[in-house]
């Protein structure tokens, strides 16, 4: 699909146009995703499980409730990957310092081994595929990043 298939052009703003450049959207991020998905081996920490492993090493400890919300998921979904993440002994719980009814989770020394080679693992497969593409696609696609960090963040 070409770009002129997806926005025809300048000024175009159409409802049509956007719902379009949407569905293509979709379809590259979740090949891309699916595709990165099968590289890893069965059994393997879910996709929703890097993505509590990476906050909670970039943020800190937070509580299960926080994590669900932050990662936009019901807090039973949100206990499910966290027990998961236990039993691997890639997290650890801890009764809350003032409020012992409360828990904190805190990733531990092998969840953060996990995420640094599973990051190692998608980032050179990248890497590999991106060394095919030309320097101004590198660019085009480098160029795009702020703008779908935004899209991201607003969906």
């Amino acid at each position: 699909m070409d770009v002129e298939d997806v926005v025809p052009g300048e000024g175009s703003g159409s409802p049509e146009d956007a719902a379009r450049l949407a569905a293509a959207l979709r379809l590259a991020v979740a090949r891309m995703t699916r595709r990165l998905r099968q590289a890893h081996a069965v059994g393997d920490v879910s996709l929703s499980g890097m993505s509590v492993l990476a906050r909670l090493a970039a943020d800190g400890p937070d509580s299960p409730g926080s994590l669900a919300e932050l990662e936009r998921v019901r807090p039973q979904a949100m206990a499910a990957t966290l027990a998961g993440l236990e039993q691997r002994r890639l997290v650890l719980r801890t009764p809350h310092a003032a409020d012992g009814r409360r828990a904190v989770v805190t990733i531990t020394d092998d969840g953060r081994d996990m995420l640094a080679a599973r990051r190692s693992e998608s980032v050179s497969r990248l890497a590999d595929v991106l060394d095919e593409f030309t320097p101004r696609d590198r660019r085009t696609l480098a160029a795009a990043l702020p703008l779908l960090d935004r899209l991201a963040e607003r969906l």
